[in-house]
């Protein structure tokens, strides 16, 4: 059938309907036995069936797709009703003064119309939509229909049950609602019980399962949770062995649909930062920016945000070829008419450095090149005080040589209170920055600090998820050990955000801008909900293991100094802090002794060398004795 017949079938359908209506309320006013003439009767019918026609035409009543019946189209059919009623009476009362017509008949024949006009539209759509199928137990959850609870808001819920009509699915059994407001239990919403508050999911997972209810999965419904409810969820459930989903979007042809995994960024659970965008292309439009590390996972993150702010040329330096072609043909596929040259070079060649900052003259240089797994670094301290210390060194005199307008050194919370060498070599990069901002140079320095990212190359997510794929064990190095966490995306969008804040902000000169954080998470309850997401049970299908500490691990990791004032940055996610500050001669004779000492003294002299510019740095307990900040 076509839409044009479907239409014209519609509208007969509605003036029908109308005719009737206004045709039971006389006989209702009247009675059967006693209704008036048949002329005046087909005369009041006539007109307000051919008023009808014209309203209903003007409202638009039949091009709606009755499949798709809804709350919009029940209002227009109220309005197109009220109208001709109200236009009906006019008219009557212009022929002939409502003669004989009881007043009571436009207000009988207005109930009449709208539940006419629109019950056959909510009929067909329950029908085509299998509602009145599962009324009649004609439609029943298949045998191997899932069964799931649902998590969230309310009204998240609501309309998650709507959109894929979960109530009538046969393909999922909804048990129950847990709630994020503990008032809402003991109600219902579309037919779905609300079971109680999330700490209540282990007593309602027994509870269904002394019903013979084995729950499959629970589907997370509301897209950005408040952070302690995700927390209690995901650890709840990770315990029980029951993976957390969310919906995706329903598939075009309306079929049933799949509802996919949670990922872990999902599980932060803080409300999105405001970006100052504008203030971001400002410091990136039109202007040369040069990025180390870009092939990174933080370095390749930044050019990408970087290249959404139209950039006149990038210059990318990375020392492995792998990493600076991948980072170079991805640029190309997004920008491929952007002036851009990749560069094959080590930050620890200062000579090289210099020579790359004279000729592309960058306004804004992002430095994040490091050597940043802390076992490794313990193993290889000399090679982490050449890369983190000196390399850090070589590119910001690079910038402040050759008049460059801001340098970003991307900076770790291990930098606090360190006790590995990968931390004491951040903060003694973190110090030469702080000093050289205050030193009366041109170019701005702004050291920005910040927790772990999730899924960054090396970092304990890949580690959990290999681990998992092969079979376990998940090996944790203890069972109190807490991280901060941030994803690549976030992560790097604050660095730009701080950048923007602060390049052009000579008052806060020296300070060290750190991404607010939230709240740590504990790695045992990561390795746990990692588990619980691949559809496994922790500690029965994948077991955990505890390590021990590895050298220069913490147990906790700290954003600030115990003596770092920190303040509100005017960015939002960003916070100020004061950290202590050393001369910039003073700073670069320290520098300069560890620089010979790298390249003639033992490892253990150049860690002495690099307590004395870090005197926070604790080695196996003990604070390396030195000057004072």
């Amino acid at each position: 059938m076509t839409l044009l017949n479907k239409r014209l079938i519609a509208i007969l359908h509605d003036a029908l309907m109308s005719g009737v209506a206004l045709s039971l309320a006389i006989a209702a006013r009247y009675g059967f036995d006693n209704l008036p003439p048949a002329d005046k009767l087909l005369q009041w019918v006539g007109l307000f069936v051919a008023i009808s026609l014209i309203i209903f035409k003007l409202a638009g009543l039949g091009r709606g797709l009755w499949r798709f019946a809804s709350l919009a189209d029940l209002k227009a059919i109220v309005i197109a009703t009220t109208a001709t009623i109200v236009v009906f009476v006019i008219c009557l009362f212009l022929v002939s003064r409502l003669d004989g017509l009881p007043r009571s008949v436009p207000f009988i024949s207005w109930f009449m119309m709208v539940v006419m006009i629109g019950a056959p539209r909510l009929a067909y759509r329950a029908l085509k939509d299998g509602t009145l199928a599962r009324v009649s137990s004609l439609q029943k959850p298949a045998a191997d229909a899932q069964h799931v609870l649902l998590a969230g808001g309310v009204a998240d819920a609501e309309h998650i049950i709507r959109t894929y009509q979960l109530e009538t699915s046969g393909r999922y059994k909804v048990h129950g609602l847990i709630c994020t407001n503990i008032k809402k239990g003991g109600h219902s919403i579309r037919g779905i019980p609300i079971l109680g508050d999330v700490a209540e999911l282990r007593n309602l997972v027994e509870r269904l399962e002394r019903s013979g209810v084995s729950l499959d999965a629970i589907l997370s419904v509301t897209s950005r949770p408040p952070a302690e409810f995700t927390k209690i969820l995901t650890t709840a459930a990770a315990d029980l062995g029951i993976p957390v989903k969310r919906a995706s979007p329903r598939p075009l042809d309306l079929s049933e649909p799949d509802f996919s995994e949670l990922t872990i960024d999902d599980l932060l659970g803080r409300p999105p930062v405001k970006l100052d965008r504008s203030k971001m292309s400002d410091l990136i439009s039109d202007r040369v920016i040069m990025i180390t590390g870009a092939g990174g996972s933080i370095g390749s993150e930044v050019v990408r945000q970087v290249l959404k702010y139209a950039p006149s040329r990038l210059v990318l330096i990375e020392n492995s070829e792998f990493a600076l072609y991948t980072i170079e043909q991805e640029v190309g596929q997004i920008d491929p008419t952007l002036s851009k040259r990749p560069v094959l070079a080590d930050v620890r060649d200062r000579d090289r450095i210099m020579d790359i900052v004279k000729t592309e003259r960058p306004s804004i240089i992002f430095h994040a090149a490091a050597l940043k797994h802390v076992p490794l670094m313990e193993e290889n301290p000399l090679e982490a005080i050449q890369t983190n210390v000196l390399g850090t060194r070589n590119v910001a005199d690079a910038a402040a040589a050759h008049s460059v307008d801001g340098f970003v050194l991307i900076s770790t919370d291990k930098a606090v209170k360190p006790t590995s060498i990968m931390g004491a070599t951040k903060r003694a990069a973190e110090a030469y920055c702080q000093a050289l901002d205050v030193s009366g140079t041109h170019t701005r320095f702004i050291t920005v600090r910040f927790g772990n990212v999730l899924g960054s190359n090396g970092s304990v997510i890949p580690l959990f998820r290999k681990q998992i794929e092969t079979g376990g064990p998940v090996t944790i190095t203890h069972k109190d050990m807490r991280r901060y966490f941030m994803t690549i995306p976030e992560a790097s969008e604050l660095v730009l955000q701080a950048a923007a804040f602060s390049v052009d902000n000579s008052n806060q000169r020296g300070r060290i801008y750190v991404l607010d954080m939230g709240d740590p998470v504990k790695i045992v309850d990561l390795a746990k909900i990692l588990i619980s997401l691949a559809g496994l049970r922790p500690g029965k299908d994948i077991k955990i293991a505890f390590t021990g500490l590895r050298p220069g691990e913490k147990l906790f990791e700290e954003l600030f100094e115990a003596d770092e004032d920190n303040q509100p940055s005017g960015a939002d996610g960003v916070i100020v802090a004061t950290a202590n500050l050393l001369a910039l001669s003073e700073i670069n004779e320290k520098f300069d002794d560890l620089d010979k000492c790298t390249r003639s003294a033992a490892a253990d002299t150049c860690i002495s060398k690099l307590g004395e510019i870090v005197p926070t740095l604790q080695r196996e307990g003990t604070a390396l004795r030195a000057l004072p900040l």
